[in-house]
């Protein structure tokens, strides 16, 4: 059984829909980036994850607990970096993570874990200043190890580098690559290089919606061996049963019953695809050529 599993999540803020039933599965030991525009969604999915929020309707289950009716148990399991890294500016880097982790009183050792969460995060240095005197990279190192302090198997880390340097980002980065060895990750950004760093898998939101879920690898490749088509069909199809075809070396689903289509020796395959849709007696509601690169087809997925 999947570790998250997500089905027909929906949410309303009045009458604005930011998010448009998202169904969505992550394993254990996966490390997925939502990736979208600014206001695409990102942030409300992580809330109705970390039960800061409650679906309008759909369900999200975590390691078979539901996030509406048994969040307190959930928290325990998962680590959340909002997007605001909202911190106490007046105390002491250590002791604001010692007084995080009395929160949870099942665990044991807590000065030990203390000392291994600011060795990991690289805050050994800054541990004795107030947050408030920290730098903005330093701040965001102080929101991972809340996050991290009491060894959660899953993290959700919402746009985790905003602001941060080149030389911050890098650090960053770093450290959030070695945790996704060991946890499950969900990392929010809307730069699709955080996302080829960093995550094996990337989910595509705009509008609330799902645009694309592939590996990063697929859809960063997408184009560089051959054409790229998308494909819209009034009829559901399998991809399994495309990726058959002879004259295709990629598939990535792009909507509902849209595909992104990769041919093979760069071939224009759009006669092909027509005597395929003849054969299967599917009908073509619409075929196009594409751009080569993944920062084209992220911007044509989101409509920018």
């Amino acid at each position: 059984m999947a570790t998250i599993r997500i089905s027909n999540i929906t949410k309303y803020f009045g009458r604005q829909k930011a998010l448009d039933h998202i169904n969505l599965e992550i394993d254990r030991g996966d490390v997925v980036g939502l990736l979208g525009p600014n206001g695409a969604g990102k942030s409300t999915l992580m809330k109705i994850l970390t039960s800061f929020i409650p679906p309008t309707s759909g369900t999200a289950i975590i390691k078979g607990f539901d996030v509406e009716e048994e969040s307190l148990k959930i928290r325990k399991y998962i680590g959340y970096l909002p997007e605001n890294n909202p911190l106490y500016m007046d105390m002491y880097v250590k002791e604001y993570l010692s007084f995080v982790l009395r929160i949870y009183k099942h665990l044991r050792n807590k000065d030990a874990l203390v000392k291994d969460t600011i060795e990991l995060t690289g805050l050994g240095p800054e541990q004795t200043k107030k947050i408030g005197e920290l730098s903005k990279g330093y701040r965001q190192r102080v929101g991972l190890a809340q996050a991290l302090i009491h060894d959660p198997e899953i993290l959700i880390l919402d746009e985790p580098t905003s602001g941060l340097d080149p030389n911050q980002l890098v650090d960053i980065r770093k450290i959030i690559s070695d945790l996704g060895k060991e946890k499950t990750v969900i990392l929010s950004t809307h730069i699709m290089q955080e996302v080829e760093a960093i995550c094996g898998r990337v989910v595509i939101i705009d509008n609330g919606k799902i645009v694309a879920d592939d590996k990063t690898t697929n859809l960063s490749k997408m184009g560089e061996t051959g054409k790229l088509f998308k494909v819209e069909f009034k009829e559901r199809i399998e991809k399994q049963k495309l990726l058959k075809l002879p004259f295709i070396n990629k598939v990535s689903v792009s909507g509902d019953r849209e595909w992104l289509i990769e041919s093979k020796n760069n071939k224009d395959i759009r006669q092909d695809i027509f005597q395929f849709a003849v054969v299967n007696k599917l009908n073509v509601l619409s075929l196009s050529q594409e751009e080569k690169n993944m920062e084209d087809v992220f911007r044509r997925l989101t409509k920018k």
